[in-house]
């Protein structure tokens, strides 16, 4: 059992859903958000509200910490200069704390849209060069490479885990190749916090789906091996979808409707969209 890890973000979506499967895997587990905490913790979790832009509140949590699971940041496209403090600064902040802690690993929450604008029929797998979506995205694509720079300049290991579509359930056509299950993202990081040496790796946030656009072959390493399938959910939601249309970058990028909004408009607005149109 590790003796402490911190999660970031641990007020969003996902970093809630984490919060106890982490606090099984740790002796102490210091969850981190802005918010204040949204409910009882467990017994071995504490809760503190700070600005993961700000290094001289992030570096007293670190201490002692063996594992940082970073989900904090703005997980929708904004301008530049929103993004600039919660989703470029804090990784700095976040990584450049890590190190001076003596922390072993950092299991960073990336996203799909770090390679968004690669063709869906592409096949490709995670050595595939940065292809950014929109200012969200290239915030991705900055998280890594800072990644990759301390592990291979400070001997930081990461795992950047390239989440796609994290839902209850798959909710449009795309999905039955994005689609990402709680159960499945669970296990992911799990692996990504329990694998012995991982070095810098990225990893896809995918489920075990039969339409899965992309490919972890190169890093079965991490022992991570989905057992959700969207597949399950296609006849209900092909039988409801409008035609495909091929000349939609919408429907033929990773990305989905990241691909196709001009930069600075959300993204996840467009999403509802795809529930009918492919």
């Amino acid at each position: 059992m590790l003796k402490k890890i911190v999660l970031t973000g641990a007020a969003g979506e996902l970093g809630s859903t984490l919060r106890e499967p982490l606090s099984r895997m740790c002796e102490a587990l210091v969850c981190v958000d802005l918010k204040d905490a949204p409910g009882p913790l467990a017994s071995n979790e504490s809760w503190a509200v700070a600005d993961c832009a700000e290094l001289d509140q992030v570096a007293p949590l670190m201490e002692g910490a063996e594992i940082i699971v970073n989900f904090v940041g703005i997980p929708d496209e904004r301008s530049f200069e929103e993004l600039l403090r919660p989703n470029f600064l804090s990784s700095y902040v976040i990584w450049e704390a890590a190190y001076r802690a003596g922390v072993r690993r950092v299991v960073y929450a990336s996203s799909v849209h770090a390679v968004g604008m690669w063709e869906t029929n592409a096949g490709i797998d995670t050595d595939a060069p940065h292809r950014p979506d929109t200012f969200y995205g290239l915030s991705k694509c900055f998280a890594e490479d800072l990644a990759r720079l301390y592990w291979e300049k400070r001997g930081l290991e990461a795992v950047c885990l390239r989440i796609f579509s994290a839902t209850e359930s798959p909710e449009n056509p795309r999905a039955l190749g994005t689609w990402l299950s709680r159960r499945d993202l669970v296990h992911l990081v799990e692996r990504a916090v329990d694998s012995p040496t991982t070095g810098f790796c990225v990893v896809y946030g995918v489920s075990d789906n039969d339409r899965s656009p992309v490919s972890n072959a190169r890093v079965a390493f991490l022992g991570y091996r989905p057992r959700d399938n969207a597949e399950t959910h296609a006849a209900a939601i092909l039988a409801k979808a409008s035609r495909p249309d091929p000349s939609n970058l919408a429907q033929m990028r990773l990305g989905g409707p990241f691909a196709t909004v001009a930069l600075g408009e959300s993204g996840v607005a467009g999403l509802a969209k795809l529930v009918k149109g492919g």
